[in-house]
């Protein structure tokens, strides 16, 4: 099957390539200098319709492919100069012509050319007209961005640009919840979209814009249709449906206004089909568009998750998934000066996951064969007020509170077979775990310009955090043998309360002076305080249902922390050609003390940690960038806290109060270049880190149940990941890519008082190619190749996918996605195949605004998928149940 699809692409694209004309040359000025981003197009004089376009490369030269036989009138347009108009007729040879533009200032007309055009560059912003990418079957936002050159939608919603992720996504300029990709890519109509801007090298404070190193930064804005402002725009959709056993469901109303004073957007969505429009990963990644104010203080203070491990979805392919959400979003200019806006998010999933399972330890080989039945249930809610305040260019003032919310439980019965020394035994275990934790973070942000050579930032952050996660196993064996435990039970069941409460303030004062227009000094005075407190208690319920509190010290946590680190940077920025150059180094001064046990122990350091970073900007859109860092790499309260934690049901832990901290090197090095006249993205990096003194685990094994506790490794542990990518858009209507990424790892650690050295190697590999027709069917098809190798394991995953969607008959839209799975391991001990197929017809007449669609989800109805993982003491084999087939037929009505 995969062979054919190739073969038949390649004949249609040869087809294709004997039928047309080349019409190329170069676009100069009066001068015979060559104009780089000038603008060309062809409009076939019968027929109205734009048959090419492209922009000219850095010496001027253009390409496009027309049809033979025909009569064009070719427009092109510089800003800056007079617009040009010729006449050429085609016939079947080749034709090669030079263009001189005339200078004539900025003119209406020539602006209107670039607005034409499918793609157009203006200094960073990179602006792509939707319509000239659409088919006919787009629905969201997604899949526009999906057909557009340069751009990536992923799995979880995330856009990257030329290999650089999206951080902010804004529409008509005001923050889509935030900046959040997924939910504008999963819900913004494609109908209402006219251009879609990316804007490169971005800062959303234009006072710091060009002072730091912004490279890495981009940002997109949606530009709506004009009928689509001032106006409320939207759909509501309700549908309904059924699976192998029961009925489906599916009610999603989408409201949206936009106006230059407010806007407002609704989001809701009620199914059991499956659709997640925030996962409880999702949550607990949210950051609400907070920035990582810290990135160049030199130190990483990260506080840890006390989320129990709450399993996660595979996507949207769980047993069963049951979702209620609903979202709004609002910006409000109250004056000029003043803006205000923020978001609520609320959503209730209830999740039905069944696993089978197999880890094995790496030293010895033991065994723990699990099927687990799981039941979650997640209340989640999200809360954002901003305030942005700017009465004049030399001052800003912004205020930011995000608070979150959520209640989450999960239950599993699990059958588990413990194969150790060859013996093998079965037990039944129950275990529960609950959490209601509350985050609240605060940022206050400072922008003041007291001249052109002087301006002055600051910027404190304050995050509250409150985490209550208790834990419950039931299980007939007797896992560890604690102080104060009573034996003999004919259950052994096991109960754990942890509550941890974080305090931490960052706060930094930012002074530039500039030197000359091309370099200035960055002075940094910046502070981290954390205070935290940490209280566990482990309890065992009796077969009689009395309550045994294991009171004994060892088996209770009660201990305060407090981190401070107080630091003074310095940074020189200077442009020297083609060259940009950030030398850097900060001075720390570390105080520490953890309290507990009724004593208190404390350390105080001081360390100088240099780094630096190098551009060499080859072309306009090539470049090379290099980026060094030593940095102090701290723990949070979770690992010094000495008494026993329950990680599970065979899992105990115990914290080192004498942990230092670890010292990581950090080299990373990035190849990019985007060539517009062919839409040529070739891009790379690779980054390598060396951690000393890392923070090790030291785990002896009885059988499968693992006691541990962590300390500082005199080995050093390595990473090196890569990743590139090479990808074109050709003949204006194909696209084609090719990715291979790479990530490597050696750790050290300690496994029943013996070194441990483990390493891992993943590798993906993926080759894929689309064409983007007006009036033919389109096809997505491509191959992917993943391999995971272990310490002493190798897995393989071959996927080949194809895509196709077709409208015709202009008011039918048919979609169907497939994919194959081959997954197995080395010795063959695992193989097996499985594969997805989903298919929709949508039925929606020119200018109406009802829509009827017919969907169905895993056709081949396959009942599981596989996967594998890696610790640095066990490997692990899953296979997940899967949603069953099921058949929704929906209404939409467009607003």
């Amino acid at each position: 099957m995969n062979k054919t699809l190739f073969i038949l692409a390649f004949l249609f694209t040869s087809i294709c390539f004997s039928q047309s004309v080349r019409f190329d040359g170069f676009i100069q000025d009066e001068q015979k200098n060559p104009l780089e981003m000038a603008n060309i197009m062809a409009i076939n004089v019968a027929t109205k319709a734009m048959d090419s376009y492209g922009i000219t490369n850095d010496k001027g030269k253009f390409q496009l492919t027309l049809k033979p036989n025909t009569s064009y009138s070719i427009k092109v347009s510089y800003l800056g100069m007079k617009s040009k108009e010729i006449s050429i007729a085609t016939q079947s040879a080749n034709i090669a012509q030079n263009i001189v533009m005339d200078d004539a200032g900025i003119e209406l007309q020539g602006v209107e050319i670039v607005r034409e055009m499918p793609v157009s560059i203006k200094g960073d912003t990179i602006v792509y007209n939707a319509d000239s990418f659409k088919s006919g079957t787009e629905k969201k936002l997604e899949d526009v961005l999906k057909k557009l050159p340069g751009v990536e939608v992923n799995a979880d919603g995330e856009i990257e640009v030329e290999g650089k992720k999206v951080s902010k996504l804004m529409v008509e300029g005001k923050d889509f919840f935030d900046g959040d990709t997924k939910l504008g890519v999963k819900n913004i109509p494609a109908d209402a979209i006219d251009k879609i801007q990316v804007l490169r090298n971005y800062n959303e404070v234009g006072a710091l814009k060009g002072l730091g190193n912004d490279q890495d930064n981009v940002a997109m804005n949606i530009k709506l249709k004009e009928g689509k402002k001032n106006f409320w725009f939207g759909d509501v959709t309700a549908g309904t449906g059924v699976g192998e056993l029961d009925s489906r469901y599916i009610i999603n109303p989408k409201l949206f206004y936009y106006s230059p004073k407010y806007s407002i957007n609704v989001i809701t969505n009620f199914n059991n089909i499956g659709e997640l429009p925030l996962t409880a990963q999702d949550y607990f990644k949210f950051t609400g568009g907070f920035k990582n104010m810290m990135q160049k203080g030199g130190s990483n203070f990260n506080i840890s998750s006390n989320d129990l491990g709450i399993s996660i979805l595979r996507n949207n392919r769980a047993k069963e998934i049951e979702t209620k959400f609903g979202a709004t979003n609002f910006a409000y200019s109250v004056t000029k000066k003043w803006n205000i806006s923020g978001f609520a998010i609320l959503s209730t999933s209830k999740t039905d996951l069944e696993t089978k399972s197999q880890t094995t330890i790496l030293d010895s080989g033991d065994e723990q064969k699990r099927e687990e039945e799981t039941h979650q249930k997640n209340n989640l809610g999200l809360f954002k007020l901003s305030s942005i305040y700017k009465p004049n260019d030399k001052f800003q003032f912004d205020y930011d509170i995000l608070t979150k919310l959520s209640k989450q439980n999960e239950d599993t019965d699990l059958l588990r077979e413990s194969v150790v020394n060859k013996v093998s035994t079965l037990e039944t275990i129950l275990t529960n775990k609950k959490q209601d934790p509350t985050s609240i973070k605060q940022d206050l942000s400072l922008y003041y310009t007291q001249s052109d050579k002087n301006i002055f930032a600051f910027e404190m952050q304050h995050l509250y955090q409150d985490e209550n996660p208790f834990y419950n196993a039931n299980l007939r064996t007797q896992p560890f043998d604690l102080a104060g435990y009573t034996s003999g039970q004919q259950r052994n069941d096991l109960n754990q309360d942890r509550f941890v409460k974080t305090n931490k303030l960052d706060a930094k004062l930012d002074y530039y002076y500039m030197v000359t227009p091309k370099s200035n000094i960055n002075i940094t005075l910046g502070n981290t305080f954390s205070y935290q407190d940490f209280n566990s208690h482990i309890f065992q319920m009796l077969d009689n249902g009395d309550r045994n509190d294991l009171d004994d010290p060892q088996n209770n946590n009660k201990v305060n922390y407090n981190f401070n680190d107080v630091f003074l940077g310095f940074h020189y920025k200077i442009l020297a050609g083609k060259f940009t150059l950030t030398p850097g180094v900060s001075v720390h001064s570390y105080n520490m003390k953890n309290t507990q046990l009724g004593t208190d122990y404390s350390q105080n350091f001081v360390k100088i940690l240099p780094d630096f970073f190098a551009l060499y900007q080859i072309k306009k859109s090539e470049s090379l960038t290099y980026n060094f860092s030593l940095t102090n790499d701290f723990t949070d309260i979770n690992q010094l806290a000495a008494g026993y934690v329950l990680s599970d049901y065979s899992s105990l832990f115990r914290g080192n109060r004498l942990l230092e901290n670890a010292t990581s090197q950090v080299h990373s090095l990035r190849y990019f270049k985007y060539n517009m006249f062919n839409f040529e993205n070739i891009f790379a990096n690779a980054t390598y880190t060396k951690k000393v003194d890392a923070i090790k685990t030291s785990a002896d094994f009885t059988g499968i149940n693992q006691s541990s506790s962590p300390y500082n490794s005199n080995l050093a542990d390595e990473t090196f990941t890569g990743m590139g990518n090479y990808g074109r858009s050709f003949l204006k209507n194909y696209k084609a890519s090719v990715n291979a990424t790479f990530n490597w790892s050696k750790f050290n650690n300690i496994q029943n008082n013996e070194l441990a050295t483990t390493e891992s190697f993943s590798q993906s590999y993926t080759v894929k190619a689309s064409t983007n027709y007006k009036n033919l069917p389109n096809i997505e098809f491509g191959y992917n190749a993943l391999i995971n190798k272990y310490s002493g394991s190798t897995y393989y995953t071959d996927k080949p996918f194809a895509r196709l969607d077709y409208y015709f008959l202009d008011s039918f839209s048919f979609v169907s996605e497939y994919e194959f799975y081959h997954y197995y391991n080395g010795n063959k001990t695992v193989d097996n195949e499985y594969d997805f197929l989903s298919a929709s017809l949508i039925y929606q007449k020119k200018d109406s605004k009802w829509e009827y669609k017919i969907s169905a989800t895993n056709l081949l109805n396959t009942k599981y998928l596989n996967d594998d993982s890696f610790s640095q003491f066990s490997t692990r084999v899953s296979q997940y149940t899967v949603q069953p087939r099921y058949i929704i037929f929906s209404m939409k009505y467009n607003l």
